[in-house]
């Protein structure tokens, strides 16, 4: 029953990536591994086996261990709706919003939740792979923490610090945040990793020393800059740059709050395709094939958001020119006629028009729903695998036609009479290949036909390749079979 913590000398790191990695490698090893946070802050979620959802990094550390996503590897989840206002999900289920000069209140029992959370998985498990959150040198949140010392000393775990060499001044971000921790909490931290090198490994051997001699911890290895890594799916990081290949662009406009922005990572990896985030302040652009509104934690405020950067007009003039719009969750109720919010679940109630492009009217309600899906396209039968997490239910008029059917023979989303318009709820739709052919032979190009997930699955195995090369894996076992 052993574990450790990677924590990190900031946000972004590489802490979830070098989880699952570290996930992957001792799985192949024949061990019972299971990952954990436990506090989460993201809008990129997964559905579990028991009913509830985790943040997007630990349904990939589950992936990478072989394991199905269970709310207990991920107990609190905050999704932010504004600047100063989250979703918080406990245990896989909505608790409650939660402002942001109330986020001390209440602690000792949320950190008593994921204590139980945690235990259960060391319990049924030889090894626990957790993960910490932002970086414990946040020595302001300190009497808050339950991420990260905070969490560690009462689960009593050792911990492996994690610095970002491609940041610049990783010397000093790793003595630094010993320098400034309560020595009891210093003490706990066993090793460092250097991630994302650039170059010769062995140029970083003398700052390796440096830091070990400063801190008296063990210097666990140097991690180059994995490619792979960059093929898995990201929490936070959305590309900011168009990538520079494929003869198809397909846009996808940047909102506020969007949510889930993975859904698109399958089309990103295609050849033949220019995958464009498109952020505030640019124009959506003219030469776009396909349009997609990605899923939005906030609906009503970030269609607004939407209108004020004139992208509406924008989406109109790619209409009329001929270009397909597709809306994904969030995405979907923007494109219908209205959007109502009587319990107030946004924000204050009432009801905004929507993009009026679907003959579909959509009301948000409180209950969630939270499920894996499959189905078929009602054109084609076409299969589909996804998964839905949405609080609102869209109607459709009167002679509207809807866009799929799931396996229960419920219908799902909506489409428009010649076919380029349409939205439905299910996230992940373009990871199996004969769906996303699908779309792709609608904008005259041809997809390399490779499943979402057995790419994931290859890129999970080549980071933990990679990651055998460069550290010391043995000595990272050690430090979470000795404990704390």
């Amino acid at each position: 029953m052993a574990s450790v913590m990677l924590q990190g000398t900031g946000s972004d790191v590489g802490k979830s990536i070098l989880a699952a990695g570290l996930c992957r490698i001792f799985t192949q090893m024949g061990l019972k591994v299971r990952p954990f946070k436990a506090q989460n802050m993201s809008n990129n979620a997964c559905p579990t086996t028991d009913g509830g959802e985790i943040g997007r990094a630990q349904a990939l550390q589950a992936l990478a261990c072989g394991a199905a996503p269970h709310t207990d590897m991920n107990p609190i989840l905050l999704k932010p709706q504004s600047d100063r206002v989250s979703q918080m999900i406990v245990q896989g289920k909505v608790c409650k919003d939660l402002e942001a000069k109330d986020f001390l209140t209440g602690r000792a029992r949320l950190l008593e939740l994921a204590l139980e959370s945690f235990r259960r998985l060391r319990r049924e498990s030889d090894l626990v792979i957790a993960e910490g959150g932002g970086s414990p040198a946040e020595i302001n949140l300190r009497s808050g923490d339950i991420v990260n010392m905070g969490f560690a000393r009462p689960a009593q775990m050792p911990v492996i610090l994690v610095g970002d060499i491609n940041r610049g001044g990783v010397i000093a971000s790793l003595v630094g945040t010993k320098a400034v921790l309560d020595p009891e909490d210093a003490e706990r931290i066993q090793g460092f990793i250097v991630n994302q090198f650039r170059g010769e490994l062995s140029l970083f051997d003398e700052g390796n020393r440096a830091i070990a001699r400063m801190t008296g911890w063990q210097a666990l290895g140097v991690v180059p800059w994995i490619e792979a890594a960059r093929q898995l799916p990201q929490e936070d990081a959305i590309p900011d740059k168009l990538r520079e290949r494929g003869e198809i662009k397909i846009a996808v406009p940047v909102l506020p709050h969007i949510a889930n922005f993975d859904d698109f990572d399958a089309l990103e990896a295609e050849e033949t395709v220019q995958l464009q985030y498109v952020y505030p302040g640019r124009p959506l652009p003219g030469d776009a094939a396909l349009i997609i509104l990605p899923g939005s934690k906030t609906t009503i405020s970030d269609l607004a958001f939407f209108k004020a950067q004139g992208w509406d007009i924008d989406l109109m003039a790619h209409i009329r020119r001929g270009g397909y719009v597709l809306g994904i969750c969030g995405g979907y109720q923007m494109l219908g006629k209205t959007i109502s919010d009587p319990m107030g679940v946004e924000g204050a109630p009432g009801t905004v028009d929507g993009l009026g492009l679907l003959a579909v009217h959509t009301t948000l309600s409180g209950e969630k729903r939270v499920t894996d899906v499959e189905g078929v396209s009602l054109t084609g039968e076409i299969p589909f695998q996804g998964y839905e997490i949405h609080m609102g239910r869209t109607e459709l008029e009167e002679g509207a036609h809807p866009l799929l059917r799931r396996s229960d023979g419920t219908l799902d989303g909506a489409v428009s009479a010649d076919g380029r318009i349409a939205g439905c709820y299910i996230h992940r739709l373009f990871d199996g290949a004969r769906q996303r052919a699908h779309w792709m032979g609608l904008l005259g190009a041809v997809s390399d036909g490779m499943d979402q997930g057995e790419r994931i699955q290859m890129g999970l195995d080549h980071l933990a390749a990679a990651l055998r090369e460069c550290l010391d894996i043995e000595a990272i076992l050690k430090i979470a079979q000795k404990g704390f």
